[in-house]
């Protein structure tokens, strides 16, 4: 099988707080990247695939908040595939480090940050 993603994945399991208009739920992050996430939420379907959400999170062991706007790709039972269509630079730069520390390949990560900054031009 053909590996498509143009991003690494990471494996970061941490609560997560989903919001979409005034609907607030609770769920968890599985995986990351610098372009979508992996998120598991119990009452995910309440939510309307249609319309984006916010996603907030602390990095493990620190008071580091990330916060994203995001739409929803696909979802399967309690998981939901999420495309990353906002961060604030605060939250990039911390998600960027976090990515750098867990790929172990900087010219894997320069290539990734080439390709989602080409994207921010089209």
């Amino acid at each position: 099988m053909v590996e498509r993603r143009r991003f690494s994945r990471i494996l970061y399991q941490v609560p997560a707080k989903v919001t979409q208009g005034s609907l607030e739920l609770a769920g968890s992050v599985q995986d990351l990247s610098l372009h979508g996430v992996l998120l598991q939420c119990d009452s995910g379907s309440k939510l309307n695939t249609s319309l984006p959400i916010t996603v907030s999170f602390t990095l493990n062991e620190s008071d580091i908040d990330i916060q994203l706007e995001a739409s929803i790709i696909s979802t399967n039972n309690t998981s939901m595939r999420l495309r990353i269509e906002h961060l604030d630079i605060d939250s990039i730069s911390h998600l960027k480090r976090l990515v750098e520390l867990n790929v172990g390949d900087d010219s894997l990560l320069h290539r990734e940050l080439e390709y989602l900054s080409d994207l921010g031009d089209e």
